[in-house]
């Protein structure tokens, strides 16, 4: 099986070679070195990915492998940039990413 790390640096260089710019998003809390969390500040569900057409549309792509499945924030995630006019979805390969890109 291919890891969901695998599969989004394959999408990363694939888009950024059709002239997209594309940014890999961490997201979750954080412990220090002296015990304390903090939280990176996405909202819950924030996808993986995100970046721009050359035409300046914005997207968001949530990474899963073959089994990987999606959890309800990142569908409430997904929906919700879609309602807003952006480019939204989940790819488990550059070519479910282009797709999604090319809409």
């Amino acid at each position: 099986m291919t890891t969901e790390s695998l599969i989004q640096n394959q999408i990363r260089v694939g888009l950024s070679k059709a002239g997209h710019a594309v940014f890999r998003v961490n997201v979750g809390k954080v412990r220090t070195a002296d015990g304390r969390y903090f939280d990176t500040g996405l909202p819950k569900g924030f996808s993986d990915l995100f970046g721009f057409r050359p035409d300046g549309r914005i997207f968001f792509i949530e990474v899963k492998n073959e089994t990987g499945k999606v959890r309800p924030e990142q569908e409430k995630f997904i929906e919700q940039m879609k309602k807003r006019g952006a480019l939204a979805g989940v790819a488990r390969s550059v070519e479910d990413a282009m797709e999604i890109v090319n809409e």
